[in-house]
């Protein structure tokens, strides 16, 4: 059965292209989502409009993960929590996209951090309202199977790290951080989502 919390949200979620209608519309407007509304949040909300594009437009996945995808047979739901504002969500949602397209089975909905509290506050990471956060869902159920997020494995570890020896996030490393992403072309984020998957399904990792 599922959660109230997690209902309550789902009938209120948006598609991937609602999200990026919004999320351009929100720059050209010189607006951003969320509860705080400053001018750094409006900039970064621009710099994601462009981000989101140019990843719809170059992201390559594998005819190899093609395939796993395409095996996949349940019914999930994709439910992330987002935020026009946040870097990491304009590199990850991109690829979760391109994945959910893969196969009808999977089915991406998008809600924002600020307007949905309750549901941040049951998947905390390290106990902040980290995003993008990816609630992977049995469609028919309504279970909770999988969560991913904020940041892919490798990110994950070059943050702990640099946080272990520099105790908190610079603005260099934050540049660092970006490098990587577009370094990586969201590969990471492809074989995370797809390990999952495998765990969901043992015919897809075959």
């Amino acid at each position: 059965m599922i959660h109230p919390t997690i209902k309550t949200s789902l009938d209120t979620s948006i598609s991937y292209q609602e999200y990026r209608d919004l999320v351009n519309n929100l720059a050209e407007s010189n607006e951003t989502t969320g509860l705080v509304k400053s001018e750094a949040l409006v900039n970064y909300t621009k710099l994601n409009a462009r981000r989101m594009k140019r990843w719809d437009k170059t992201l390559k996945v594998t005819e190899e993960v093609k395939t796993k995808i395409s095996e996949v047979k349940q019914n999930v739901t994709w439910l992330v929590i987002t935020e026009s504002w946040c870097g990491d969500a304009a590199h990850v949602i991109p690829v979760l996209n391109k994945l959910a397209e893969l196969n009808n089975n999977i089915d991406l909905r998008l809600v924002f951090r600020d307007e949905n509290e309750a549901l941040m506050d049951m998947f905390l990471t390290n106990g902040g309202r980290a995003i993008a956060k990816l609630i992977m869902l049995n469609t028919d159920t309504g279970e909770v199977v999988n969560t991913f997020g904020p940041r892919p494995s490798e990110a994950t570890s070059l943050v702990n790290n640099y946080k272990a020896e520099h105790g908190k996030l610079t603005p260099e490393f934050k540049e660092d951080l970006q490098v990587w992403y577009n370094k990586n072309k969201g590969q990471n984020i492809i074989e995370d989502v797809v390990g999952m998957l495998c765990e969901l399904e043992s015919t897809v990792c075959v």
